[in-house]
């Protein structure tokens, strides 16, 4: 068969889909990748994947940029006549499905978040929840990484149940991530990944950072994640340049390969406005690191309160700074125990394999 597989951006095909395309190849099946050019486009095409460019732009609505999305990747869907399409992310799902329908070329779409638009009503919102019911009507199966955003579909009848299904996020590596050996470093160290907008609860982790340092707990406090200033939600540059020349935060840049940092630090942070299912608490996880996320849909998927973290409560920097100080002075013991405890939550509800495995049996039926 030939499978396509669209995405926002090459570097998230490579991170995050590349041994789905593996098990894929390894049933012979073709692999076309339709994303646009990154510096990781080249590691897609030497994995033996066909790749087709395209230009899309993740930040914002524009109806003159995503109708030109639509023709664009109708285009590419009528030059490689794929059996089967793989849409993620909110701009593939919504023009890529149609473009797909309008060729009747079958479906699967992941919604891996429902994203900024859905964390406010307004007209923004309402036109997204129209394009999402015009565009949901024709894949053949729509996966959630979440029961929330599941239950929202089909609240606001965007979708019909029998198509739909709920898998653990895009799933962990287990043996990319393996559990790291407790250590407590002096002094404790908390670690933000996240791109840095507010969405991501950035504002939130630098309040509650300052009130902390205020009552003298003695602590480091780092973010590690890309800046995103021209991003709608976007924290300006010289906002962060701020952070960091008043010491109040180490930032560490962008990286390849997470697992030095998360190892380095002591506890996992990100109080999160709403996920699908945060990538960075899955990693942080299947390493055996203890977690503070906020009680939001996708947060509380992967941390339980005081069973491998703690949860807080959203957009409120005075718990987040309670949690993040209760966090510091538990016992290695306890700390060391939520760290097991993560990765046992992972190896049992967020293993790669079972994502996978829900994938090939899908694209099984329609190969009968």
């Amino acid at each position: 068969m030939k499978v396509a597989i669209v995405l926002n951006t090459s570097w998230n095909v490579y991170n995050f889909r590349m041994n789905l395309i593996k098990a894929l190849q390894e049933q012979n099946h073709t692999v076309y990748v339709v994303a646009p050019v990154d510096d990781y486009t080249h590691k897609i095409k030497e994995a033996g994947c066909i790749f087709h460019p395209v230009k899309m732009d993740s930040r914002g609505a524009n109806p003159i940029k995503d109708f030109a999305l639509f023709l664009e990747l109708r285009g590419i869907y009528k030059e490689i006549q794929p059996d089967i399409i793989l849409h993620y992310t909110i701009k593939p799902n919504i023009y890529g499905t149609m473009a797909a329908a309008s060729l009747k070329f079958p479906a699967i779409n992941n919604v891996c978040g429902l994203g900024t638009v859905f964390l406010q009503k307004g007209i923004v919102s309402s036109i997204a929840l129209l394009m999402y019911k015009i565009a949901f009507r024709f894949p053949k199966k729509v996966f959630f990484q979440n029961h929330h955003d599941y239950d929202l579909f089909i609240e606001k009848k965007l979708i019909k149940k029998g198509i739909s299904d709920v898998i653990p996020g895009s799933g962990i590596d287990l043996t990319h991530f393996p559990p790291m050996a407790f250590q407590r470093n002096t002094p404790f160290t908390f670690l933000l990944i996240s791109r840095l907008i507010h969405d991501k609860g950035v504002i939130e982790f630098i309040n509650a950072v300052k009130q902390l340092k205020k009552s003298g707990l003695n602590a480091r406090f780092q973010i590690l994640g890309a800046k995103d200033p021209e991003h709608k939600r976007g924290i300006k540059t010289e906002i962060i340049d701020e952070w960091i020349t008043s010491n109040t935060i180490e930032y560490l840049g962008t990286t390849n390969d997470v697992r030095f940092f998360i190892k380095n630090a002591d506890c996992i942070v990100l109080p999160s406005y709403r996920e699908g299912t945060p990538r960075t608490l899955l990693e942080a996880a299947s390493s055996a690191k203890p977690i503070i996320a906020t009680d939001v849909p996708g947060c509380n998927n992967v941390v339980e309160n005081n069973y491998n973290g703690f949860l807080c409560e959203l957009k409120n920097a005075d718990d987040l700074a309670l949690k993040m100080h209760n966090m510091s002075v538990l016992t290695d013991k306890e700390i060391e125990t939520f760290g097991v405890n993560g990765r046992k939550k992972v190896e049992k509800e967020f293993s790669e394999q079972i994502v996978i495995d829900r994938y090939l049996k899908s694209i099984a039926e329609f190969n009968r």
